[in-house]
């Protein structure tokens, strides 16, 4: 019995422990199910994930790239906007210097044909004038012939002998005849000459105005940048033009790189351009408004300037200062030149020299130095005033208050009238020596004392001159003959020669006068 109870828990042991292997390899299993449920799941779950990033990914991607394909769009377009303007602004500036070429090449095919014209002319009445010649000659063999015979007849005379006579007789009526017909052409010369000589001025000029402008009336100012050109020009031109109507130039950006060719005749006008151009780089906005506004803004400061500088000559010479408008104008001289003079350094030069003058003879010292300091004041004043620079000058500083002593002098530097009074005088004698200093007008000393020995030296190579001087600076040679050697006929004749040797030996600029003086003195002694 109690074997039997022992055997029969073994049994139900051992049957509870086989059932305990059993449940816990089923709960282990049931487990390993449940965490291969959830790991797959979770993978299922990073797939999704994975895949709706990777959607969200790509589909940034191609929103991103189709906005830098509209940017790379734009930017073309905008470039290809850009080189058209420059297309059109160049095809602008060629068709206006295609203009100009045209217009300039009408100009002078029109002066060509008038030379043309003239030549023919010219030509037409040469041939008339050897027609008459070859009459004249025919004429006068004829009369020369029957007055030979006619001599024969009634002098008894041979032939041979006849001629002789005849020939002296003719030689002396030829030399009276071409002394008065050489006055009657030298005359009539002096008269075409001048005439010619206007035309030959005007066509110079013409032809050599842009040569001239080139050098003297441009101002050449360097741009900061290639961008800077462009803000100038400004969009269809527009800037360019906007300045140029303000300033009164003409601004050119093309010809020469990195840099602005301002053009004018008008210096004042250039520094006004110059000094606005300057502001506007350095500002860096540029517009048509903006433009206006530093164009009147530099007028008024240089408006200011040419008063400060007009003072400042007044108090270095000690007078009392002007009308506030003279000083304004004289203050622009400082921007002007004549030759190779500052106009208002030469002023103070030519009131400096009437003051001392005027000092020495006693005279009004500081009336001398007003007329001398005011002397070139019409060349300040624009050109749209008619007239010599002296008279508009003489009638600017009456209408502003000066006195007619002034006034006078102010007209009479240039020999516009005949000099009235001591201080007219002493102010001509003061610009004379001003402008005739040397280096005024770059010429060397050496150079202009061996031209006046040479002068010298041509009128003592002649026979029967006893002295000869060269006067005005070369301009005049005075030739002193023996009245005993030389008749007036020959003294007409050696003034010829020697300007003809004067003609062929040297090169000087203008026109020499050669005057020849002859005078015969008789004495005797009463004893």
């Amino acid at each position: 019995m109690d074997s039997t109870l022992v055997l029969t828990g073994i049994g139900f042991l051992v049957i509870g422990v086989i059932s305990g292997i059993v449940g816990l390899n089923v709960f282990q299993k049931v487990q390993e199910d449940n965490r291969r449920a959830n790991a797959k799941s979770e993978a299922d779950k990073i797939v999704d994930k994975a895949k709706a990033q990777a959607n969200r990914i790509d589909k940034e991607s191609r929103h991103k790239a189709k906005e830098f394909e509209n940017r790379a769009r734009k930017n073309a377009e905008n470039e290809i906007k850009k080189q058209k303007q420059k297309v059109i602004q160049a095809e602008t500036q060629y068709k206006d210097k295609e203009k100009r070429l045209d217009e300039e090449f009408r100009k002078k095919e029109e002066i060509l044909e008038g030379k043309v014209r003239d030549l023919d002319d010219q030509s037409q009445r040469i041939t008339i004038a050897e027609e008459r010649l070859a009459q004249l000659e025919k004429k006068s063999k004829e009369e020369f012939q029957l007055l030979t015979e006619r001599l024969e007849a009634v002098s008894g005379m041979s032939k041979e002998q006849a001629a002789d006579e005849l020939s002296k007789v003719l030689e002396g009526q030829a030399r009276e005849e071409a002394e008065a017909q050489i006055q009657i052409i030298e005359k009539e010369a002096a008269e075409d000459a001048k005439r010619r000589s206007r035309m030959i001025l005007s066509t110079a000029i013409s032809r050599i105005a842009s040569e001239v402008a080139t050098e003297k009336t441009v101002s050449i100012l360097p741009l900061t940048s290639d961008e800077m050109k462009g803000k100038i020009i400004g969009r269809e031109g527009r800037n360019i033009r906007a300045l140029e109507a303000a300033c009164g130039v003409d601004l050119i950006v093309d010809e020469t790189p990195e840099a602005v060719v301002i053009s004018c005749f008008d210096p004042v006008r250039r520094e006004v351009a110059r000094r606005v151009l300057i502001k506007l780089m350095e500002d860096g906005r540029v517009h048509p408004a903006r433009i206006e506004e530093v164009v009147t803004r530099i007028k008024t400061d240089l408006l200011n300037s040419f008063k400060e500088e007009g003072e400042k000559a007044c108090l270095e010479l000690g007078i009392t200062v002007p009308n506030a408008a003279i000083l304004s104008v004289l203050g622009s001289l400082k921007y002007r030149q004549s030759l190779t003079q500052n106009l208002l350094k030469q002023s103070l030069e030519v009131a400096f020299i009437a003051g001392m003058l005027a000092e020495e003879i006693g005279a009004d010292v500081k009336a001398a130095k007003r007329a001398g300091l005011l002397f070139a004041i019409g060349r300040g004043i624009d050109h749209t005033v008619e007239g010599s620079y002296a008279k508009v000058g003489a009638d600017f500083a009456k209408k502003h208050g000066e006195k007619d002593t002034i006034v006078h002098a102010i007209r009479a530097v240039e020999c516009e009238v005949e000099p009235q009074s001591i201080i007219a005088h002493l102010v001509q004698a003061a610009y004379n020596f001003s402008k005739s200093r040397p280096g005024t007008k770059r010429n060397m000393m050496d150079s202009y004392v061996k031209r006046l020995n040479d002068l010298e030296s041509i009128g003592n190579s002649f026979d029967g001159v006893s002295r000869t001087f060269a006067l005005q600076a070369g301009k005049e040679v005075r030739v002193l003959v023996d009245g005993g050697k030389v008749t007036d006929g020959q003294a007409q004749m050696l003034s010829k020669d020697i300007a003809r040797k004067i003609e062929r030996e040297l090169n000087y600029p203008g026109n020499v006068k050669v005057v020849v003086l002859r005078e015969t003195r008789i004495v005797e002694h009463a004893r």
